[in-house]
């Protein structure tokens, strides 16, 4: 037997020890000795693959590493939104083999950039002014800032008036102040059953629910049996929450039926204020509602920009943020 093999400094102990027990089960079995071949990340000691992945742990930066496992995961991520339109965080963690909370993380990096919108449990693809959404999604995406719009526009009411609220995220948190307030004698109707639900057990408040042709989507009606029941009505105040808000076309919203009801309610409706957040100043869907002259009045929240408050007061419009 030959001199032991001393382990070099720069590498691990159990390193040098398989290293020797390699050579000698080589010159038992009259093969040459291992020779290292380095390609990349990738160390290769004529076969001994587990060798390979010790030398290659070790010599690896754990920091660098890392941070490629969490670009290539959030790729695939990206990749798993585009094919499917969401992703939960569980799924996510067994596929991937990591913990939830890495999973939110990744979701929270990737929302911050704007690739994606973070829902609850999970994530769905980032909103197109032209793509509906499932009601549940579109609420869990701006909540703090429809609760603080939902809290400036139900201060607007008055004992005994009467308010159209029609499906949103932004007019269901202002049904949901409205309940709170507790004014007597109010009013409200509305084609939206997200909004009616919330009403529904306020004794305060006297619900119109307007019936029609039922947007899954949305589970909100819609048609000419909704357009037919509104011609009869007449309201105070009009809460219209809106998709975009084009500063030349005026509010839009992705559904043809919907922008035709959105209008009816407009034209009954003796003050209009759009409740949006500052995502949807500038943006423009595929049906127009109105034009501008009819909105008097938005209520959004403080990351609207200087530029589009002043471009909407010129226009003679009273914009509140919040």
């Amino acid at each position: 037997m030959g001199p032991p093999v001393r382990a070099h400094s720069g590498f691990p102990r159990r390193l040098s020890i398989e290293t020797s027990r390699a050579m000698k089960q080589s010159k038992r079995t009259r093969k040459t000795a291992p020779s290292a071949r380095i390609s990349g990340s990738y160390v290769d000691f004529n076969g001994f693959s587990r060798y390979s992945f010790l030398l290659s742990g070790f010599m690896s930066s754990p920091s660098t590493s890392g941070r490629l496992l969490a670009e290539e995961r959030r790729r695939k991520v990206l990749d798993l939104l585009e094919k499917h339109g969401r992703v939960t965080v569980h799924e996510l963690a067994e596929d991937f083999g990591v913990s939830p909370v890495t999973m939110r993380s990744d979701l929270d990096a990737l929302s911050e950039t704007g690739a994606l919108v973070r829902s609850h449990g999970g994530a769905v693809r980032r909103l197109d002014p032209a793509w509906d959404c499932p009601a549940g999604f579109q609420e869990s995406e701006h909540r703090p800032e429809d609760d603080r719009i939902g809290q400036a526009a139900a201060r607007l009411m008055k004992s005994g008036q009467t308010a159209i609220l029609n499906c949103g995220t932004a007019t269901l948190e202002v049904a949901r102040e409205i309940r709170l307030e507790k004014l007597k004698g109010l009013s409200v109707i509305t084609n939206a059953l997200s909004v009616a639900a919330e009403l529904a057990q306020a004794p305060h408040v006297s619900l119109i629910m307007i019936g029609g042709i039922l947007r899954p989507l949305s589970n909100s009606f819609v048609g000419p049996q909704a357009e037919r029941m509104l011609s009869e009505l007449h309201a105070d105040h009009l809460f219209l929450a809106v998709d975009g808000l084009d500063l030349e076309v005026g509010p839009t919203t992705p559904d043809i039926l919907e922008a035709q009801l959105n209008g009816h309610m407009i034209r009954i409706s003796s003050e209009v204020t759009v409740v949006a957040d500052a995502s949807a100043i500038g943006r423009r869907g595929v049906a127009a509602i109105a034009g501008m002259s009819s909105i008097h009045r938005l209520i959004t929240d403080d990351r609207v920009s200087p530029a589009a408050v002043q471009a909407l007061t010129q226009k003679g419009v009273e914009v509140i943020v919040v």
